[in-house]
C-alpha cells in the first residue's frame, strides 16, 4: 500500500527539486541495462578478437613449457620469463579489457546522465532504523524487483533450455571429434550460447528503463502545498512582494509629486489625464514629462500645479497623446513637437505678460496631434445627442 504522504503527492516535481535531487546524486538508474550492456558488449567483444586471444594464450603457454637447462636452474632468469608471459598476456587483453570498462562506466549513465555527489557519502543512519527496513521490504518497488528477478531466471532458463536443445547433437559429437576441433566447436557453441541468453536481457531492459523512469518521477512528485512553499522560497511571499511594490509605487508617486512644482506647464483632459511638461533651452534636447497621472492621480496634480501657480492647460487630444505615448523622465515623441513648442511659446509668453504687461497672448487652436497618437481616436465617434469638451482651454 502506499504510503498516506504519498497519497497527496500530485504535483510533478519542480525544475529545482530535480535539481536537488541530482545535487544529492538521485538521478534515475537502470541495474538491468547496465548490466545487459556490458554483458552484450563482453560477448561481441569475444566474437570479435577470439581468435586474437585464443592466438596469445597459445603462444604464452608454448613458451611457458619450453625452458632450457639455465631456465631451469636459474630462479630469477625463470622469474623473468613469467614475467614476460604476464606482460605479453596483460597486452593482449588489454584492448577488451579496455572496452569493458569504458562500457561498464558509461551503461549507468545512458539514463540519468553523469553525476558525482559527495553527499552520497555522508552516513545516513535512517537507514539502520529497522522499522524503515522493513517498509522497504514489503513496499511497490521491491515487489516489483522481485517480479523482475523471477521474470529475468525463467527468461534465461528458457532461453538457455532452447539453446542447449537446439545445440544438443553438435554436444553430443563433440567426443567423436579430434581435441583441435572439437575445441574450437565447443568455444563457439559457449560464445553462441551467451550471446542468445544476453539478448534475452534486452527484453528486461527495455522493461525496466521506463519503469525506472516512471518511478524516479512519480517519487519526486510534491503535494500543491510543497509547490506553493517552493515558489514563496524562490521567488518570495506573494504579500510582501505585493507590499514591497505597493511601498515602491507611493515612493515613486512622491518624487514624482515633488517635481510638478518645478514644470513649466500642467496639460489636462480636463479632468481624466494630467501631465506636467518642462523644459529648459540648456541640457534639454526636447521637452520632458516630469508627472502623468489619471483620474485621483490627475486631480491632485492640478491642485499641487495650483498651488505653486503653475499654469495648467486644457488640451484634451494632446494631453492623452502625452500620457499613453511617453513615461516619467521621458522626452515627449518627435511627432508631437510641434503642439508642445506652441504650449510652451503660449506659457512663456504668458509669464512676459503677467510681469511686463501688454497685449494678452493668444491661446493656441487646432493643436498639431497625430490621430493615431490619441487613444481616444480609435473609440466610436460621440452621439449627436452627446456633449463634448471643447478642444482647448485656460484655467487661469
Amino acid at each position: 500500500m502506499p504510503d498516506d504522504s504519498d497519497l497527496g503527492k500530485t504535483e510533478q516535481a519542480s525544475p529545482k527539486r530535480l535539481e536537488n535531487a541530482r545535487e544529492e546524486g538521485d538521478v534515475p538508474r537502470s541495474r538491468e541495462l547496465a548490466t545487459c550492456t556490458v554483458l552484450f558488449t563482453a560477448g561481441l567483444s569475444l566474437l570479435m578478437m577470439g581468435n586474437h586471444l585464443n592466438q596469445a594464450l597459445k603462444t604464452t603457454l608454448s613458451a611457458g613449457l619450453r625452458f632450457n637447462r639455465t631456465e631451469a636452474f636459474e630462479p630469477l632468469v625463470l622469474l623473468m620469463k613469467i614475467a614476460d608471459s604476464i606482460n605479453a598476456l596483460l597486452l593482449a587483453f588489454a584492448p577488451f579489457a579496455f572496452i569493458l570498462v569504458a562500457v561498464a562506466i558509461a551503461a549507468p549513465i545512458i539514463i540519468g546522465g553523469w553525476v558525482f555527489s559527495s553527499k552520497v557519502f555522508v552516513p545516513q543512519f535512517s537507514r539502520l532504523n529497522p522499522m524503515q527496513g522493513l517498509g522497504n521490504l514489503i513496499s511497490k518497488n521491491s515487489a516489483v524487483e522481485l517480479i523482475k528477478s523471477i521474470a529475468k531466471t525463467l527468461l534465461v532458463a528458457t532461453v538457455a533450455y532452447t539453446v542447449i536443445s537446439r545445440d544438443m547433437e553438435p554436444i553430443l559429437s563433440l567426443s567423436l571429434l579430434p581435441l583441435k576441433t572439437s575445441i574450437a566447436q565447443v568455444s563457439d557453441l559457449m560464445l553462441m550460447g551467451f550471446l542468445s541468453i544476453v539478448s534475452a536481457l534486452v527484453l528486461i531492459a527495455a522493461i525496466d528503463v521506463p519503469y525506472q523512469l516512471y518511478h524516479y518521477a512519480n517519487k519526486l512528485k510534491m503535494t500543491k502545498e510543497e509547490v506553493r512553499q517552493e515558489s514563496r522560497e524562490s521567488e518570495g511571499n506573494p504579500e510582501i512582494k505585493a507590499r514591497v511594490r505597493q511601498q515602491q509605487r507611493e515612493m515613486a508617486k512622491r518624487r514624482m509629486m515633488s517635481e510638478i512644482p518645478k514644470a513649466d506647464v500642467v496639460i489636462t483632459n480636463p479632468t481624466h489625464y494630467a501631465v506636467a511638461i518642462k523644459y529648459q533651452d540648456e541640457g534639454m534636447r526636447a521637452p520632458i514629462v516630469v508627472a502623468k497621472g489619471a483620474d485621483a492621480i490627475a486631480l491632485k496634480i492640478r491642485e499641487i500645479a495650483a498651488e505653486n501657480n503653475i499654469l495648467t492647460m486644457e488640451a484634451p487630444k494632446l494631453a492623452r497623446a502625452i500620457y499613453a505615448h511617453t513615461e516619467l523622465g521621458n522626452e515627449i515623441p518627435e511627432a508631437l513637437y510641434s503642439a508642445v513648442a506652441e504650449v510652451l511659446a503660449y506659457v512663456f509668453q504668458m509669464r512676459i505678460f503677467k510681469k511686463e504687461g501688454g497685449f494678452h497672448p493668444e491661446i493656441p487652436k487646432a493643436l498639431p496631434v497625430p490621430e493615431e497618437l490619441d487613444p481616444h481616436s480609435l473609440l466610436p465617434a460621440p452621439s449627436a445627442n452627446g456633449t463634448e469638451f471643447s478642444n482647448l482651454g485656460i484655467v487661469a
